[in-house]
């Protein structure tokens, strides 16, 4: 199959090994075989495939350890190999992979070092190493990770300080627990502080040290503080052009685009529907990147209003457990009347009402009992992780006003992502008791979902953070 591009075979029961033929598919750019029954290791041969974009081969049994050859994979943007038993170091080369965006090794068996080449893949996003047998300090060379919005190494055996610029300053954004050895990091995180190093005791190497270098470091010292002031206001004005905001790592895309990719916004893509819009499943961008695509109805009163408190909820937040928005377009259909639509990250696993519930009416009684209690516990942990940060966060709080089911969306790995802030209102300063409306479709209609918004809205009392967490209750019941 010269041509072939794309292979998916995810969710089946196929088991044995992974045939090295499919290093015979030059022309392979997606290759999806997760939640199988297969073991051995994975063929250094799909990595000399000049093509591939995509290798997903998590919840698999595979072992063995990753090829050096990976390195070959230049154009690899999704490395997912989580949840097997692959051992041994991670390879060095992986950071010659320079167009990576998501990388999930967690749940396997690695040991060793962290490769410091990692930190020079600047397009690198995600980055989850939890829940191996890695050592050694953290490279510090992941705090140049411009693009870097989640750090997981949870749960290894990593001994080190912690460094505090870029991802490292931010708490929310990286996950160390399960790691016994670390010290310092930022103030939030609560570690304790690391030992100092230890001084020279000998006095006669102190008393050189005095007379000798004490002097000629103190004229260095002058000169270097007169060019440091020079250099450092000549470099602030520079760095205040020449930082890129989040903005603009938005990529660009038209409603033709949107169209093609949705197949026409066919009745086949259709993945779910609501009052103020209708999302639909498609691929976009030129490595056919698998999205959601939330359409607006602009016919329907109040979903002017929808579509701007979604774009202000989301634009600055990131969390883990919210549904990260990948981009947006306001412009004009086919016809020449108004189109707007967001594009989100694909959750394959759909949302948490369709999973509870559907299965039990299908009576499909396998699919229902694939949800493990641990799986059940984890996604309330992430949902009220998803609050914490919504309600906490330093930019103000975030009230959803919407929160039910429905809106969970899960990924391939069950982890759950709060979406639909169509609905949703904020506050600025946290100290005020009133919230600034982002949006209501009715200044009198009930916000939320009947059966998961507070009684008390009813009576027409102010949207409240405590009304999230009775939502929560109820959904969660």
């Amino acid at each position: 199959m010269s041509q072939l591009e794309e292979l998916d075979l995810d969710f089946n029961r196929f088991d044995g090994q992974i045939p090295q033929a499919l290093g015979n598919l030059q022309m392979l750019r997606f290759l999806n075989i997760p939640n199988n029954n297969l073991h051995g290791s994975i063929p250094k041969e799909l990595f000399r495939i000049s093509t591939i974009v995509q290798i997903i081969l998590s919840s698999n049994n595979l072992d063995g350890t990753l090829h050096d050859d990976i390195g070959n994979a230049k154009q690899l943007t999704y490395l997912h190999i989580s949840s097997n038993n692959i051992s041994g170091e991670i390879p060095r080369t992986l950071g010659n992979c320079e167009s990576l965006e998501d990388i999930n090794l967690d749940h396997d068996a690695f040991s060793g070092n962290i490769p410091a080449s990692l930190g020079g893949i600047t397009s690198l996003q995600i980055l989850n190493l939890s829940h191996n047998n890695l050592t050694g300090s953290i490279p510090t060379s992941l705090a140049n990770l411009k693009l870097l919005e989640l750090l997981d190494l949870s749960f290894n055996h990593l001994n080190c300080e912690i460094p505090t610029k870029g991802i490292f300053s931010n708490v929310t954004a990286m996950w160390i627990d399960g790691n016994p050895g670390l010290c310092g990091g930022a103030l939030e995180l609560h570690l304790p502080a690391c030992p100092a190093k230890p001084l020279y005791s000998s006095k006669q190497h102190q008393s050189i040290v005095w007379k000798v270098m004490v002097p000629l470091a103190t004229l260095l010292s002058l000169a270097m503080v007169v060019s440091v002031i020079v250099l450092w206001r000549g470099k602030q004005k520079r760095k205040s052009v020449s930082l890129p905001t989040f903005g603009s790592t938005f990529p660009k895309v038209s409603y033709n685009d949107l169209y093609r990719g949705t197949e026409g916004f066919s009745v086949h893509n259709l993945i779910g529907k609501g009052r103020y819009s209708s999302v639909y499943q498609g691929k976009l961008f030129q490595d056919r990147t698998m999205v959601a695509v939330k359409v607006f109805s602009l016919e329907t009163k109040g979903t002017q209003k929808s579509f701007v408190a979604e774009c202000n909820a989301l634009r600055n937040v990131r969390h883990r457990n919210l549904v990260r928005i990948i981009t947006a377009c306001s412009s004009t259909d086919s016809k020449g009347n108004d189109f707007k639509a967001l594009v989100s990250e694909f959750m394959p696993r759909g949302d948490l009402h369709a999973l509870l519930y559907s299965t039990r009416d299908d009576g499909d009684i396998s699919a229902f009992t694939r949800i493990t209690l641990a799986q059940r516990i984890c996604i309330v942990v992430h949902v009220a992780d998803a609050l914490e940060y919504l309600h906490h966060n330093n930019q103000g709080a975030i009230v959803h006003c919407d929160l039910k089911p429905s809106n969970i969306l899960l990924d391939e790995n069950m982890i759950a992502h709060v979406g639909d802030f169509g609905l949703a209102r904020f506050r600025v300063d946290p100290t005020t008791s009133s919230f600034a409306d982002v949006i209501s479709a009715s200044s009198i209609a009930i916000k939320g979902t009947v059966g998961y918004v507070p009684p008390e809205y009813a009576t027409g009392d102010n949207v409240s953070c405590a009304g999230d967490v009775y939502s929560f209750g109820i959904e969660e019941c």
